[in-house]
């Protein structure tokens, strides 16, 4: 059981914000514990759904009355200072710590938390260790950025000295933590609304490494020259893998993949052959991603089969490259991918997929992102045969930046292939189901409402 002394000092615990991806998990966590957990949350969702039959009241909306009581309010970071419920919060002298701070809390509590970071492939990664770590029965406790089907939804309340984490570099999140364990995936040039620079990404990466205790565990993409240069940060045991980079300690050989995409390839670790790997999810990005898994677990002394069946029991997560099902007998995914080497790792993976042309309808994630990494959007989009631009989605900002999807549309045209900007999601359906033939892929790619499109599509 871990050790929630620290903790002890709240009995009560509200939540602003409690239907949040992470902020449901961490709820769960707390009432396994034995905390009186409450919490408020703007919309219903499944999340909030899923507490309210755990046992927690949950508040749709928010007001003043709704913290009286506790001991301490936990809100994510979208909550305003105006909100309601911290103002009174704050009237009561009732402490009030944010999201990330106090997750930092619980991976304390843990003697061995094992964060998974990176620019790209995170929930992926922290799914693949989940699902490994469930196989070799450690019943770790699992907090991952999407839905996993294998544990219902995005976090398992287990009850192991394991805490398994996705841990995000946005406004430095990350280094709230204390992980025993890192893995890191990859970096780049990502969130510079934020970081500004690609040299201040980095100096984050470099921070977060120095986390790590000297009897720790460093697992880093070998393929990645930004990732190479943060052994030297720490005194924990490094370890390294890839793919095209041989000078490592787990690399794949023998890659081949099937017609759905899905690659096997053999692993070796120094030299020495290790498993015959298959995956049931697309692209060479996914064999790294699992070469990091296998070298972590195999540290944690998993033997090859269960990380070999944990591997294989992984379908994917929630919106990366989710099958949604099927418009004129073409086939619909969803994907998360919002960056311009996201959109690339989708494309080559459909590559490996049997079908006549591809259709990618593609929602703009923030003003900042679309505005600086344009040119690049605009060349990964290229990858595709016929191509759809959905307005901006704006999250959390205003469009100070003067850009606008029309701007991206346009950029493609310059490089010699159509892009048509629709501004109506019902409209766009309506033109997939009028221009889509069978055996086409339709995929939609963003982080914001786009999702709605796939179910609409395949009504």
């Amino acid at each position: 059981m871990p050790n929630i002394e620290r903790l002890k000092k709240y009995n009560k615990i509200h939540m602003v914000g409690i239907g949040g991806v992470s902020m449901s998990g961490i709820a769960e966590i707390l009432v396994n514990w034995g905390f009186t957990v409450t919490g408020s949350n703007n919309v219903e969702n499944e999340n909030t759904k899923k507490l309210e039959k755990a046992g927690i009241k949950v508040f749709i909306g928010h007001n003043a009355e709704n913290v009286v009581g506790s001991d301490v309010v936990v809100h994510t970071a979208a909550v305003k200072d105006d909100n309601i419920e911290l103002k009174t919060a704050k009237n009561l002298e009732i402490p009030t710590v944010e999201r990330a701070d106090f997750l930092g809390e619980i991976t304390r509590c843990f003697s061995d938390t094992i964060t998974i970071a990176g620019t790209h492939g995170k929930s992926t990664t922290t799914s693949m260790v989940s699902l490994c770590f469930l196989e070799a029965n450690q019943d770790p406790s699992i907090q991952v950025g999407a839905d996993l089907s294998q544990i219902d939804g995005n976090y398992k309340v287990g009850n192991s000295e394991h805490f398994i984490i996705e841990s995000c570099e946005y406004v430095e999140s990350f280094l709230k933590f204390s992980p025993k364990s890192e893995i890191i995936l990859n970096i780049d040039n990502d969130h510079l609304d934020y970081f500004k620079t690609f040299e201040n990404v980095k100096n984050a990466f470099v921070k977060y490494v120095k986390l790590l205790p000297d009897d720790g565990i460093l697992v880093v993409n070998g393929d990645d020259k930004n990732c190479l240069d943060l052994p030297q940060y720490t005194h924990a045991k490094a370890l390294t893998y890839g793919i095209t980079n041989k000078n490592v300690d787990f690399f794949a050989v023998n890659i081949v993949f099937d017609n759905d995409g899905f690659p096997e390839f053999d692993v070796y670790s120094h030299d020495k052959f290790y498993e015959r790997i298959k995956l049931h999810v697309p692209g060479m990005h996914n064999v790294l991603n699992a070469l990091g898994c296998i070298a972590l677990c195999n540290e944690y002394g998993l033997n090859s089969k269960d990380i070999k069946n944990g591997l294989a029991k992984f379908t994917g997560v929630g919106r990366r490259f989710e099958f949604k099902g099927k418009v004129n007998n073409a086939s619909v995914y969803d994907d998360y991918g919002h960056h311009p080497t996201e959109i690339i790792a989708t494309a080559k993976a459909l590559m490996n997929k049997k079908y006549n042309e591809s259709w990618v309808v593609f929602q703009p994630h923030t003003y900042s992102r679309t505005k600086l990494l344009m040119d690049d959007f605009a060349k990964a989009l290229l990858n595709f045969d016929n191509i759809i631009v959905l307005d901006i989605y704006a999250a959390r900002e205003t469009n100070t930046y003067n850009v606008s999807s029309q701007d991206l549309a346009d950029k493609i045209k310059s490089l010699g292939k159509n892009a048509i900007y629709i501004k109506d999601f019902d409209e766009c359906v309506s033109y997939l189901k009028s221009h889509v033939k069978e055996n086409d892929i339709v995929i939609t790619q963003g982080a914001g409402t786009i999702t709605e499109i796939g179910g609409k599509l395949v009504q």
